[in-house]
């Protein structure tokens, strides 16, 4: 694994708490199992939101390939990544 740069510390970081991005897409962009993104994780957030996360991720289907449900085919929800439009000046 080489060194992670601060963007993809960032990257990583908002990948994991995003309901619908399982750990695989995390390992296959960045080649971090999810025991590395854990570790990962702990580091990068103070230790109550850590905690936070860990309850929230623990048993979520939609973190693993293989307990999501078949109709879960994207990692993101379709409203997630709306195009905003520039405000005029």
């Amino acid at each position: 694994m080489h060194t992670l740069n601060e963007d993809e510390r960032s990257r990583i970081v908002e990948m994991a708490w995003e309901d619908r991005t399982p750990f695989e897409a995390i390992q296959t962009q960045f080649n971090l199992s999810e025991s590395d993104t854990i570790k990962l994780m702990r580091a990068e957030m103070k230790p109550s939101s850590f905690r936070l996360w860990r309850k929230r991720v623990s048993g979520r289907q939609t973190k693993h390939l293989q307990l999501r449900p078949e109709g879960v085919s994207r990692g993101y929800c379709a409203t997630q990544y709306k195009i905003r439009s520039k405000s005029k000046r």
